[in-house]
């Protein structure tokens, strides 16, 4: 249950922007695994881009925590070694800075949501209407500018110490769940430089452009949200209290670009893959276990289930998934991609009862979801006239799950969606078809409200999955 290697022995070689359950147990367990294989100290030096809390928990224990691969019947259960400081964004700037600028640090990965990347939503591009980045850029015209309030304000003005002292070649690599990480966040590095007051902004955008790199990534193992009970748990089998646990599933995966412009850990020491091109590995993820997901969050909500392993156990759920990856491979490209084998891994996944993952949460923000993971492959597919039976009733399910539920307070099923109020009102007076078609076209999909074909046949799956009756 030790670490794999002595803290001490390591040294701050990575800054890591977001210290959340997902980065102790994917990269930092990476990280200390190819530490003690390679002999090399990569440590970990992590910041903490909002809450004190997390940052404070993980000082307490100086920064060690325990990570649980839960499987039915058993938890096993490892320290880990790997993060060496913990430092808030804002009030630890001068300490960020200098890791930062270090010759040392070669590596700066994050994990912080899709939000922390202030992209305007339309664009790609820097949300520069943002307040946090507008007070970011401000911040930029001033000597002694206020701390940045944004992840991506920190980091390049950070990347600009770096370049003003050593000018060392860095790799920057983001570990969020987006497709084409890389680039959106190479994109939103670059604006914010474009939009900065700093009198050497040219130049610090050469640098950028010869000198760092942004790999795209795709990152994968489901890590729930800790509860009393894996507290509980690890503290028992340590033999001490441990207060920053974090427990997941045995799978997990890293597959990196390979594009670097700095020495950087031997991931692939621990498993990770190192490929030409991440695009095919990400699309995959996205169609077939993102998409899959959702399918059986929208069909296990309706039939009244609690969890994926419930819904994945029933007696349509296996079908389900291979039905809809089958629909959906269709539409991946030719590179060489296990879909067989990634989709055998799925079943399994989806069916270890130790996860516990909600399907209520799955089935959360479904307007921000389909439109990536149905929409595209329904499109394709139909372009081709090839049969889309499956998608249409996946369709059908996320429509039945926008119905408001009776207290004028939300959905019908208990999910969140930024959007509930403009779909509930999509409901209002209407006919299933049309209903249908105005929530196709408030996500979006003016294009596919259209098809009177495919309106049709979601619509006819409403009545039979409001009875909680899954049809396949």
């Amino acid at each position: 249950m030790r670490p794999l290697v002595d803290p001490g022995e390591l040294r701050p070689r990575i800054v890591h922007f977001g210290l959340g359950a997902f980065h102790r147990a994917h990269q930092a367990v990476y990280t200390e695994a190819v530490a003690a294989r390679s002999g090399q100290p990569w440590g970990i030096v992590a910041v903490g881009p909002r809450s004190a809390a997390p940052v404070e928990a993980a000082r307490a224990q100086d920064c060690l925590f325990s990570v649980t691969d839960r499987v039915p019947g058993e938890a096993r259960i490892r320290v880990v070694g790997s993060v060496l400081e913990a430092l808030m964004m804002r009030a630890d700037t001068e300490r960020i800075d200098q890791f930062i600028a270090s010759p040392e640090v070669t590596t700066v990965t994050l994990t912080v949501t899709e939000k922390g990347y202030s992209r305007d939503p339309g664009t790609g591009l820097l949300n520069t209407a943002d307040p946090g980045v507008t007070a970011d850029l401000t911040a930029t015209a001033v000597g002694d500018p206020a701390p940045m309030r944004t992840v991506v304000g920190r980091l390049t003005a950070s990347l600009a110490v770096r370049f003003r002292t050593s000018g060392a070649p860095i790799n920057v690599v983001s570990c969020d769940n987006a497709a084409g990480n890389g680039g959106a966040l190479a994109a939103v590095v670059r604006g914010f430089v474009e939009a900065s007051a700093w009198p050497d902004r040219d130049a610090l955008l050469d640098w950028l452009h010869t000198s760092v790199a942004f790999p795209s990534t795709v990152v994968d193992r489901i890590v729930p949200a800790t509860t009393p009970e894996d507290r509980e748990t690890a503290s028992k089998a340590l033999g001490l209290r441990d207060e920053t646990p974090v427990a997941g599933e045995p799978f997990r995966q890293w597959v990196l670009e390979d594009r670097f412009a700095a020495e950087r850990p031997p991931w692939e020491l621990d498993g990770a893959l190192v490929v030409a091109d991440a695009g095919p590995h990400q699309l995959m993820k996205l169609r077939l276990l993102n998409g899959s997901h959702s399918i059986l969050a929208y069909l296990g909500l309706a039939a009244g289930h609690g969890t994926v392993a419930e819904a994945q156990g029933s007696d349509w759920g296996e079908r389900a998934v291979r039905r809809f990856a089958a629909e959906v491979a269709a539409t991946l490209p030719e590179a060489g991609l296990d879909v067989a084998g990634y989709v055998d891994a799925l079943v399994e996944r989806f069916g270890n009862p130790a996860i516990g993952h909600r399907l209520r949460q799955i089935g959360s923000d479904g307007s921000l979801k389909i439109p990536e993971r149905w929409l595209p492959a329904l499109r394709t597919l139909r372009a081709e006239a090839a049969a889309t039976p499956v998608l249409e009733l996946a369709l059908a399910a996320w429509v039945n799950a926008t119905r408001p539920d009776d207290h004028g307070g939300g959905q019908v099923f208990g999910t969140d969606d930024p959007a509930a109020v403009a779909l509930a009102q999509c409901w209002r007076g209407a006919a299933e078809p049309a209903a249908v078609a105005r929530l196709l076209t408030a996500i979006g999909a003016a294009d596919l409200a259209e098809d009177s074909g495919l309106v049709a046949a979601v619509a006819d799956h409403l009545p039979a999955l409001r009875a909680g009756r899954i049809e396949l």
